[in-house]
């Protein structure tokens, strides 16, 4: 999952709409796939959880970058996003192998499924996503956080796709080993995806470097500035999707170290790798001169 919480508060009620829109769905999907016995309905509706899942975690990272700080919880709650991002990474995984392991089981004896309900409701699901897709389309361009919402909506309707060509099979052909084919497809779709998810949310929260940014390359880039003689213990982590953090201490110059070189480093983070984030603490061959306060400058 990768949601981004930068500049998309006032994108909140097109994020609602597309989750009630999307959570509705789901739970009409799975409804008929359990009464027609249609695997590809269960996995595409396991896929629009994936969807409602990121939706929800793109509405919680706006409402956490709005929350203050308090005295308790200096980084406020932003890391309640990665938990929740890990628990739906894990569930979705099950479910996905759960899936498959079904799909591979009705391969060599297919159940009959009526493909005409299995159509229609699929037919609708992709409405729905096309929808949710029109919802989200304005937020997209201005927001990542909604972006990744967009192309969250955008991967089901591919899924609904795969399940509307085996519904239509099933009715024009009656061939229904289509169901456990487009469920195993669905179901391997979502597998990365989720894995994706969980890979990310642990490097979080085991405070591992974002994998977008190379330390080596940023130590290079402040090593660079005009007085900075080296650079050590430099520390980058991500504090939520979307929001990093750095801390280095920097030898410097002693006619170099000040507030002008603090505010250089600060310019050339935030521009060159997108980290508002920092704590930088400015040393001299003698010793610590100054610390740069928490929270970017």
């Amino acid at each position: 999952m990768h949601a981004h919480a930068t500049g998309g508060a006032r994108h909140k009620p097109r994020l609602r709409a597309a989750l009630g829109l999307t959570g509705g769905f789901l739970l009409v999907e799975a409804a008929v796939g359990l009464w027609t016995g249609s695997l590809a309905l269960l996995a595409d509706a396991a896929h629009m959880l994936v969807d409602t899942g990121g939706l929800a975690l793109s509405l919680l990272a706006v409402w956490f970058a709005e929350r203050p700080a308090t005295p308790a919880k200096t980084y406020g709650y932003y890391r309640a996003e990665i938990l929740a991002a890990l628990v739906n990474g894990v569930v979705l995984c099950v479910l996905a192998l759960g899936i498959l392991a079904t799909a591979w089981e009705r391969v060599w004896a297919p159940p009959p499924v009526p493909g005409l309900p299995v159509l229609v409701v699929a037919l609708l699901g992709l409405g729905v996503n096309l929808l949710g897709m029109a919802i989200l389309r304005a937020g997209a361009r201005e927001s990542l956080n909604v972006r990744a919402a967009y192309l969250e909506v955008w991967a089901d309707a591919l899924s609904s796709v795969a399940v509307i060509v085996a519904g239509a099979v099933m009715v024009w052909r009656g061939w229904h080993l289509a169901d456990p084919i487009a469920s195993a497809a669905v179901a391997l779709f979502i597998l990365p995806r989720t894995w994706g998810l969980l890979a990310h949310a642990v490097n979080v929260l085991m405070e591992g470097t974002p994998a977008h940014l190379d330390v080596g390359e940023i130590e290079a880039e402040m090593r660079r500035v005009r007085g900075v003689r080296r650079v050590h213990d430099l520390h980058v982590w991500t504090l939520t999707s979307g929001r990093d953090a750095l801390s280095a201490h920097v030898v410097a110059a002693l006619e170099s170290a000040g507030d002008p070189l603090l505010d250089e480093l600060h310019v050339l983070l935030h521009a060159r790798f997108g980290i508002d984030h920092t704590t930088i603490q400015v040393e001299t061959e003698p010793g610590l001169i100054q610390i740069s306060p928490p929270g970017g400058r």
